[in-house]
């Protein structure tokens, strides 16, 4: 690539010239802004008080040396401690001629012997997936298929929370006030029936609470012994116990919860290789702090509780075992994470969970170590922000939460209703119609998720989302759309057979081979940093940068034969690319619409 070239020139003039040993890869290469002239700029502020120059001057000296070590650079320009090079057209020539018929390119073999394992998901059977539940699957599914095209082996793994204290508020409820309830009966998704029982469970405890404060009972005795709270406490104790009895109740209500999950993810398009369900985990992660304490490295309090004394560690306690024996979150994270050391001998276990767990995976690193486990720092955080509606944050207890599903049919709503109105389907089939619909929403959706670093909150507005200009996926999407109409109406589909190493080449067109160019770079930077955002805003530049050209410049219409050929294959990349870099998205892009 031009980028390492360049650097490693670089490197040796500022070592030979000045005296100073630096790395390649230390060297800063970005592209030349576009009020200045030229394609790369190298940044030489650093070598300024070795050359014991100017940086104008510095810049100089180097870029004259470039000149004459460097074939691609054919001219450069000094703008303060900014040195921009002008690269041969002929070098993204050859780039063009060797890679465009690559169906993989940006993408690397794997060359990894142990795999990375990602955690993303995550759901209790209390409630139905939502909003917040859709950026970390699709944030989840799209770093697991980026690291993959970074050549790493990656097993994409769900841990289910099938247990605890929140799943036995839901079974309470629907055990007092379900009267039969099934989603057979009542035609309900089955998560939706148990998650409409859980946010009962929590609108009864209010009442409950308001009554005994009003008769006398301070708010916080009230908040921890309301009766039907004592009820869901005492069925948790009876669940761990093994009663057969609400054993059954658990399974049949998870069961009916699961298959609505299965139907959800299969709207998402988002998958795993492995699912761990807590109510497995959690004995191990028992074990595990049993151990630790028989081992000194845990402390056991009056009530039989079981710490980790983690104020060494500039943090505070952590319970790892109630009074009761029952077990915490922390207990079940910790045997989930042996499990999947001891299954996959992982490189690296990473856990796609919201920022307020930030603390949370602090301590279960800490503690691992504290219990012996060396591996304990192969474990790494994907921290993601919140995302809110215009109308302000969700809380599932209240119901006040997006439903995926309701999400997700309401933007193929939206989206047939944008299309139709565009004119975007004529001649289109009612069947071939409906897919355009659902591929434009699930676009949509996932786009404006994507697109936004992971770790920043996000404010999520549908209409905006399907829209098609601007920064979203449906303008992405018709623009590879274009593309294929394009190249079907030139009637040269099959253009792999021509060479273009000749041709001469505009800016524009020039600026279109740079950022395929790059695509392989941004690949590599989505991989090191987790984030799909750099993809998702890459394939927007190259879109908008194709747009302009297409606006600007003759294909169909230009009379020389071969320059029309080569703005056909130079389209045709720019549309496979677009494919490559949307799919790390999971999103499908149309051949017509």
């Amino acid at each position: 690539m031009i980028e390492q070239t360049i650097s490693q020139h670089t490197a040796s003039i500022v070592n030979e010239a000045f005296g100073l040993t630096i790395e390649p890869a230390s060297i800063q290469v970005q592209k030349t802004l576009k009020d200045f002239e030229g394609n790369l700029t190298v940044v030489v502020f650093p070598f300024v008080k070795a050359a014991k120059k100017s940086p104008e001057q510095t810049g100089q000296f180097i870029g004259e040396k470039l000149m004459e070590v460097c074939k691609e650079v054919t001219k450069f320009n000094v703008v303060k401690g900014f040195l921009n090079l002008e690269i041969d057209s002929n070098y993204y020539l050859n780039f063009l001629e060797n890679n465009r018929k690559d169906s993989r390119f940006g993408f690397s073999k794997s060359t990894k012997e142990q795999p990375i394992v990602l955690e993303y998901s995550s759901p209790n059977t209390n409630k139905p997936l939502h909003l917040g539940h859709i950026r970390n699957n699709l944030l989840g599914w799209s770093v697991a298929e980026i690291l993959k095209a970074n050549g790493n082996i990656v097993k994409k793994v769900n841990l289910v929370n099938d247990r605890g204290i929140h799943i036995c508020k839901s079974m309470l409820a629907w055990e007092l006030f379900g009267n039969g309830e099934t989603p057979e009966n009542t035609r309900l998704k089955g998560d939706h029936l148990v998650g409409k029982y859980y946010v009962k469970f929590d609108q009864v405890l209010k009442s409950q609470v308001a009554e005994m404060v009003a008769n006398g009972t301070e708010l916080e005795v009230a908040e921890k012994t309301a009766p039907i709270l004592l009820e869901a406490q005492e069925m948790l104790r009876q669940w761990e116990a093994g009663d057969e009895k609400i054993r059954r109740l658990w399974e049949m209500m998870n069961s009916w919860v699961y298959k609505g999950f299965d139907e959800t993810y299969q709207k998402m398009g988002v998958d795993f290789d492995k699912i761990y369900y807590e109510s497995e985990t959690y004995i191990l992660g028992k074990e595990i702090a049993i151990k630790g304490l028989s081992d000194g490295h845990l402390v056991q309090r009056d009530d039989s509780s079981v710490w980790a004394d983690l104020r060494d560690d500039g943090l505070d306690e952590k319970i790892l075992l109630r009074s009761d024996g029952t077990s915490v979150y922390m207990t079940q994270d910790l045997g989930t994470a042996k499990l999947r050391h001891d299954e996959f001998n992982a490189e690296k276990m990473i856990y796609v969970v919201g920022n307020e767990q930030n603390y949370h995976f602090d301590v279960l690193k800490i503690v691992l170590r504290k219990l012996g486990y060396a591996w304990a720092d192969s474990i790494s955080h994907l921290s993601y922000g919140m995302v809110e509606l215009p109308e302000g944050k969700m809380k599932s207890r209240e119901g006040t939460v997006v439903d995926a599903d309701d999400l997700i049919e309401n933007m193929i709503e939206t989206a047939k209703k944008t299309t139709e109105e565009l004119g975007k389907i004529d001649n289109f089939e009612s069947d071939e119609a409906n897919a355009l619909y659902h591929t434009i929403a699930l676009g949509a959706l996932k786009y404006f998720i994507l697109k936004v670093d992971p770790v920043k909150n996000m404010l999520f507005n549908p209409n905006e989302s399907i829209d098609f200009n601007g920064n979203t996926g449906p303008f992405i999407q018709y623009t590879h759309a274009r593309i294929r109409s394009l190249i079907k109406r030139s009637g040269l589909e099959n253009l792999d057979e021509k060479t273009f190493a000749d041709s001469s080449v505009l800016d524009k067109e020039k600026q279109i081979l740079m950022l395929l160019h790059d695509f392989p770079n941004v690949v590599k930077q989505a991989g090191d940093n987790c984030s799909p955002a750099l993809i998702a805003n890459y394939a927007f530049d190259l879109a908008k940068e194709f747009n302009g050209f297409y606006q600007d410049i003759p294909v169909l219409k230009e009379d020389d034969q071969t320059l029309r050929e080569f703005r056909l294959a130079l389209s045709k990349f720019t549309a496979d690319v677009l494919k490559n870099a949307l799919g790390l998205l999971g999103i499908t892009v149309p051949e017509r619409m």
